[in-house]
């Protein structure tokens, strides 16, 4: 594709699908890789985890060409416009890219610039790892048996965005439908009310359940949990559960996933799990958000829907100290969008303040989904490093004690130099 706008690098080369049903990665050893930087601190979080990634790429023998794209207040500049095609086209294209935190104006014509871009490129995937970095101030006495991936379906659930406005015409006929034709003539309070549809399909959940159990068995995790509402909803979040149960019951051998029968009221112990496999159980999501914080350690890879995936994967990141420093990725069918999980922090944008470590980690998620695994590890020892040296950015540096404040440059570049001394 040509680009109007937008600069090809012309020293690297395209990542592309290496196999005819595009669900596998040809990656080169100098690939163009789209970025966008983001809005409010995405200026100063953004071009800080580029210098980190292309350090760690460097020092394992590769090389990284960045590919400048858009999206938000940068758009507008540029284009006009929120979401240029362009951008969307080049991450379809390069399948793999950066992106920092956006912010989606009112009326812009997007419920989310984030949810739009997944929506739009099929990132049905999205997965939040959460693990304890050392020297990070937590409130959790022992925050270190925190080690979880949250895999949040990304297309559908209340996400999907189907809702009627109060007091619209459309909100009424749906309301003289649902009571009317559909029987529910005494559940919907008189006045005006909003309505929406909460869609949980077979294909929705199977899949996602599906990328979850293959990432454990690729990972050497012990666990799946299904975490839903399905005592309630049982015919959307229940469905899901039933259908993530059956992805493991009926599409892999018994001695590598093991589906544990009416494993609700069940711990691990209680169950005879053959040696090796994964086991997936179910658990409903209320009692998730206690279970997270009373037995942080029995849990290892959660898949949800997306509410609930968004309500837990925060959850548990304030368990590690704080979405500051939280990594996150979209997957789809050999496609990444690596992202950090916080905000666009407007007041802070431009200050050179901002912790760039959330973004600097999503980035070594996307390396680790490329195949550049000594590049992931390497980018995580060398922040845990400059973390547990006391350098630190200011929204950890307020919580330390005899902590060094560094600003954002500044820590990206001590984070390089710690590279440069593990590799």
């Amino acid at each position: 594709m040509s680009y109007d706008r937008v600069e090809v690098p012309d020293d690297g080369e395209k990542i592309t699908a290496s196999d005819a049903e595009g669900q596998e990665l040809d990656v080169p050893e100098n690939p163009i890789i789209p970025v966008i930087h983001g809005d409010g601190i995405g200026k100063d979080v953004g071009p800080a985890a580029q210098q980190i990634l292309s350090a760690a790429a460097e020092a394992t023998g590769r090389n990284i060409s960045w590919m400048r794209v858009y999206a938000g207040e940068t758009a507008r500049e540029k284009y006009d416009e929120n979401l240029p095609d362009e951008t969307v086209e080049a991450i379809r294209e390069h399948r793999v890219a950066l992106k920092g935190p956006l912010t989606t104006p009112v009326g812009a014509g997007f419920r989310s610039l984030n949810v739009a871009l997944r929506q739009t490129l099929d990132l049905y995937a999205n997965v939040r790892p959460t693990y304890y970095l050392d020297g990070v101030p937590s409130p959790m006495k022992s925050p270190e048996e925190m080690d979880m991936v949250t895999f949040r379906e990304n297309t559908e659930d209340v996400y999907a965005g189907i809702e009627w406005e109060a007091g619209t015409d459309e909100v009424e006929q749906v309301r003289d439908f649902v009571e009317q034709d559909m029987g529910f003539d005494s559940t919907i309070h008189e006045g005006p009310v909003g309505i929406g549809i909460k869609p949980i399909t077979e294909k929705g959940s199977k899949r996602l359940v599906r990328e979850a159990i293959d990432y454990a068995l690729e990972h050497d995790r012990d666990k799946v949990t299904l975490v839903h509402k399905g005592n309630i909803m049982k015919f959307t979040e229940g469905q899901f559960s039933e259908w993530g149960m059956e992805v493991a019951d009926e599409e892999y051998p018994d001695e590598e996933v093991f589906a544990a029968p009416d494993s609700l009221w069940e711990t691990q112990e209680d169950i005879d799990i053959p040696e090796g496999a994964v086991m997936v159980e179910e658990r409903l999501a209320d009692a998730m958000l206690q279970w997270m914080q009373l037995r942080t350690d029995e849990f290892d890879v959660m898949a949800m829907p997306n509410l609930n995936g968004d309500y837990l994967s925060d959850a548990a990141g304030a368990q590690i100290g704080g979405l500051g420093i939280a990594p996150g990725a979209n997957f789809g069918d050999a496609r990444c969008l690596a992202e950090p999980v916080h905000g666009s922090a407007p007041k802070r944008a431009g200050q050179d303040q901002a912790n760039p470590s959330a973004i600097t980690l999503s980035g070594a998620l996307m390396f680790d989904y490329i195949g550049w695994e000594d590049a992931a590890q390497l980018v995580k020892d060398a922040v845990e490093e400059t973390i547990s040296s006391g350098k630190v950015t200011y929204d950890l540096e307020r919580n330390l004690e005899d902590a060094e404040k560094l600003s954002t440059s500044e820590y990206a570049d001590e984070v390089v130099s710690n590279i440069e001394k593990l590799s």
